[in-house]
């Protein structure tokens, strides 16, 4: 959720008095941040995941399902092992937004060692067990994208009403309650407050509605403008969605930024991928994913920034919400492909080129920080610009973007990091360990194999409202280069601290000349010419002389030293990717649509009933807890040889080399 400052929040008069004073300060603390940290070396590969929670609570007698707002009571139990021994635990876990959600990560990030890639479904599935243990009977801890019923009358646990009218409540929504809202921090209201003040009205989310024979149109609770869709107002309905996230360290801010850069095109790719919430405020929608959602959730533009009434008292047209994919690349390979012109601070970009930030990264923060802060702590005010970074990271961390560049926090061993955000989140830890290792293992490629991935902003921008419709990943086409390996023959460049060895130039010049490619033929590719419309099947399995990512990947793996379990573990996770990719097995959103429409109580009218969500929600438990076989959505003879530990021989390994 970002930064978790503590203290006493100001109202949102008191904070957009101070919007400038926030922005100059964070400005002045990133130049000083930058200067001690740029010329940072040597960090060594580190990455880890975050997997995002609902606590579900079944009632059996009236076949009914809601979430269970005891997050913050759970979340105390499950941080008690942290404070008691915060260096030897195997989770962390952190609040989320709504007070049903939890948000868990490994322990310790995990490292350079391929075997590293077989302790991940295992500490997921620890996670999982942990939380289970704290709760009832009738709860369940689920890593579902979005309760499907969620704004429904009763959805929570204890129930609570909303209440529109009432002044003092921070969503006044029509749906959303506040008690919905994680109570154990107060960001989180401030944010919904501030973000609903800003903005001049509720934030309006509208979805379109899946049309079935008898669909009733208008949508019960849709608003004038948009009769055939489903509205929702509150902050609540998108960052009240789970999702699945990855950080890379990388070894210096040369390497983050091309990291960040080439998996800017991944991340539409991965969306439509892992695609998982077609169900909100009890109706089936015409899309798949959250990503909109969201956006719209916490779009706190006024009408002026836009575009629907001229300019007078804002200062900017701005084009997207503040949670929305990128804008720009930030490294010199990807200057070419901004072909979308940034909206900046202009006096903001002017000081961090006296600060000796170069261009690209100067426009990328001075566009970030076009916002204003919309929450923050009389006791943050006032800060040390040499040593602290609060305001910085004020506005960076409500930034949310599918790609975030992060800066090593002061005085910290952490280096240079990015953060992967649009993968939506699986129902078991089996599929959420594959997506996660399928991306840290396509960032070892990237590296290895210096492949090019990048294509205009524009395309991306395209491909990711693509991947939000209904069934993307078979029927919809996005943008990709067509020409990623194309570099001069020689080694592959071996990414600094993976455990990995070089590949040879001879294995290299033979995958160019597999894939039809040289770098002759490489330097004549620009401009449209470079790029083409690909279905994702071609993109992770090939097609032609498109090497396809997982052969890819493959090819990799090939002359690498890979113990036999972590090798069965990852070719398990490639195969579900190429099977979701070529349609053999069913996204998450597809086999909700197919559980829902399926279901005896399906009216054909798009609505999912009480009872049809305690069925879905009930069948999906029992697949997450290996009861239910779901070979439509998994596959068959599941087995991935996952392990809580590295190997002792591995280690053995390791330590001597060290």
């Amino acid at each position: 959720m970002g930064l978790l400052s503590e203290g006493s929040p100001l109202t949102w008069d008191e904070t957009k008095a101070l919007a400038q004073h926030v922005r100059e300060h964070g400005i002045e603390q990133f130049i000083n941040l930058f200067a001690r940290l740029k010329d940072r070396q040597g960090d060594v590969l580190k990455w880890g995941d975050e997997v995002e929670y609902i606590i579900v609570r079944f009632d059996d007698k009236q076949r009914a399902v809601q979430v269970s707002l005891r997050a913050q009571e759970i979340l105390a139990l499950l941080n008690e092992k942290e404070a008691a021994d915060p260096q030897g635990v195997k989770s962390l876990w952190r609040p989320e937004y709504g007070a049903y959600m939890i948000e868990g990560t490994p322990g310790k990030p995990y490292g350079g060692l391929l075997a590293h890639f077989n302790v991940v479904e295992a500490n997921m599935r620890y996670r999982r067990m942990e939380v289970a243990a704290l709760l009832p009977e009738n709860e369940v801890v689920m890593s579902i994208t979005s309760f499907p019923r969620l704004g429904c009358p009763g959805f929570t646990f204890p129930p609570a009403v909303p209440t529109p009218d009432d002044e003092l409540c921070a969503a006044r929504s029509n749906f959303f309650p506040d008690e919905a809202i994680f109570p154990g921090h107060p960001r989180f209201k401030t944010l919904t407050r501030n973000i609903r003040q800003r903005r001049g009205e509720k934030v309006s989310i509208n979805l379109p509605i899946f049309p079935d024979r008898d669909t009733v149109v208008p949508v019960p609770g849709s608003i004038p403008s948009h009769p055939d869709y489903v509205h929702m107002d509150a902050m609540g309905f998108g960052m009240g969605c789970c999702c699945l996230q990855l950080t890379f360290q990388a070894c210096n801010i040369s390497e983050a930024r091309t990291l960040y850069d080439q998996l800017t095109p991944m991340c539409p790719i991965m969306l439509a991928l892992t695609a998982a919430s077609p169900a909100y405020r009890g109706f089936l929608t015409d899309v798949d994913c959250r990503w909109n959602v969201i956006s719209a959730s916490v779009d706190c533009r006024t009408r002026e920034e836009r575009g629907e009434v001229p300019l007078k008292n804002d200062r900017f047209r701005i084009y997207k919400s503040r949670y929305d994919s990128i804008d720009s690349y930030l490294s010199p390979a990807g200057e070419k492909y901004n072909d979308v012109p940034l909206v900046l601070d202009d006096a903001l970009y002017k000081r961090l080129r006296e600060g000796d930030i170069d261009h690209l990264l100067a426009q990328h923060i001075a566009h970030l920080f076009i916002r204003d802060s919309v929450s923050l702590f009389s006791e943050k005010v006032h800060q040390n610009d040499r040593e602290d970074t609060d305001h910085f990271e004020n506005i960076q961390s409500t930034n949310w973007q599918t790609m975030r560049f992060k800066p090593p926090p002061p005085n910290s061993s952490i280096g240079w990091r990015v953060e992967f955000r649009p993968c939506e989140a699986q129902l078991t830890d089996f599929e959420n360990a594959a997506i996660v290792c399928f991306v840290v293992l396509l960032t070892r490629v990237i590296l290895s194999y210096q492949l090019d991935f990048l294509i205009p902003i524009s395309k991306v921008d395209e491909n990711m409202q693509n991947s939000q419709k209904r069934g993307a990943v078979l029927t919809e086409r996005f943008w990709f280069k067509k020409n990623i390996t194309a570099i001069p023959p020689g080694p592959a460049q071996q990414p600094d601290g993976d455990e990995t060895q070089r590949k040879s130039a001879e294995q290299q010049q033979q995958q160019q000349q597999h894939n039809g490619t040289s770098d002759e033929s490489a330097g004549s590719r620009s401009g449209a010419d470079e790029y083409e419309l690909m279905t994702i099947d071609q993109i992770i399995n090939g097609k032609g002389t498109f090497p396809g990512l997982v052969p890819l990947i493959n090819s990799y793996l090939g002359s690498m030293d890979v113990d036999a379990d972590t090798h069965c573990t990852i070719q398990q996770y490639l195969k579900l990717i190429q099977k979701r990719a070529s349609g053999e097995l069913m996204t998450t959103a597809a086999w909700i649509r197919q559980q829902v429409v399926s279901h005896p109580e399906y009216k054909n009218d798009s609505v999912i009933s009480e009872g049809n969500c305690y069925d879905l929600l009930r069948k999906a438990k029992d697949i997450q807890d290996g009861v239910l076989a779901c070979p439509e959505l998994l596959g068959n003879n599941i087995s991935s040889k996952t392990t809580d530990n590295i190997p002792a021989a591995i280690e053995k390994h390791l330590t001597k080399r060290c």
